[in-house]
């Protein structure tokens, strides 16, 4: 006997997320304020399992104080933090990387003289014997270094190499693949692509879309809407303070995400101004309605299946 989920009357039940739709973590009308100083207010951000969250923003737009929130360096000050639909309020970094939270920063946390492996396990190192003569497990963790990295596709000659070694793109690479193995739900990379050239810039990207394809949520933090757009699949624009811009890749084009990210509203706003000015050509700059957020689409009709 098999049992019928409908509801009474034959009307079908109301739709709920299911584990893959719900977001890991998701930030409601969040804000932070630092006395009189508001850094950050009404937010809405969801980041999903696999999919990868770009946040653009210039300088002092409050993307450092979203990574602090979302890491559990500070806490929100307004709004709510949801991770699996549950209310959250970190005290501390540890935290929130126990709930799968990891955050890769800029100066990547590493030790440029140790070798790679031993940054890879850098205070987490493997163990063996019986306490108190327990000692490190260096063949142990040569090989997890090295079987974690190729799952990345990262492939090192030589992991007794000092990590100081690398290039930036393979210490960022590196950094990504340990945040992975130890249990990274949702990855937040702050401006990985800063710093690098061209061709390592490319190096990062590809191993963020690795790590998506595993099926992490990646924050990606960067001020390059040309890396975001190469990778993303949901962008949220910045500006002092506030959120511009939320769109998913398919309501926005990299035109629009660059007018966003440079500024595009003032300079519409100051398009005829700028118009008397000699020497100032006007003609690429956006006119207001070409920066308009895009809109949620109408909900379908109800369907009248099922119904008396």
């Amino acid at each position: 006997m098999t049992t019928d989920n409908t509801a009474a009357h034959g009307a079908a039940p109301k739709d709920t997320p299911t584990e893959g739709d719900r977001p890991v973590v998701e930030l409601r009308g969040a804000g932070k304020s630092y006395g009189n100083i508001r850094a950050l207010h009404g937010v809405d951000l969801a980041v999903h399992p696999s999919k990868v969250t770009c946040v653009l923003g210039d300088n002092g737009a409050g993307k450092s104080t979203l990574i602090k929130i979302i890491s559990g360096l500070h806490q929100h000050t307004e709004g709510e933090f949801l991770v699996d639909g549950e209310p959250v309020r970190f005290a501390t970094p540890r935290e929130a990387l126990g709930k799968g939270i990891a955050t890769v920063y800029q100066d990547l946390a590493t030790v440029p003289l140790m070798p790679v492996w031993r940054n890879f396990f850098l205070g987490s190192e493997m163990t063996k014997g019986p306490w108190p003569l327990r000692r490190l497990d260096i063949a142990r963790m040569k090989r997890t270094a090295d079987e974690e990295l190729r799952n990345m596709g990262i492939v090192l000659d030589d992991l007794e190499q000092p990590i100081g070694t690398l290039s930036g793109g393979q210490r960022q690479c590196v950094a990504i693949a340990r945040a992975v193995y130890f249990g990274a739900r949702v990855l937040i990379l702050d401006e990985p692509t800063a710093a690098l050239g061209v061709k390592q810039s490319g190096v990062v990207l590809k191993y963020i879309a690795a790590a998506r394809d595993r099926g992490l949520g990646v924050i990606f933090i960067t001020h390059n809407p040309h890396h975001a757009y190469m990778v993303g699949d949901h962008f949220s624009v910045l500006r002092l303070g506030t959120l511009e811009l939320s769109a998913a890749r398919s309501e926005v084009t990299l035109e629009e995400l660059t007018n966003h990210m440079a500024g595009g509203a003032e300079l519409a706003a100051l398009k005829h101004e700028l118009s008397q000015v000699r020497g100032v050509d006007v003609e690429e700059l956006p006119d207001a309605g070409d920066l308009a957020a895009p809109t949620a689409p109408a909900p379908a009709p109800a369907s009248s299946e099922g119904k008396s």
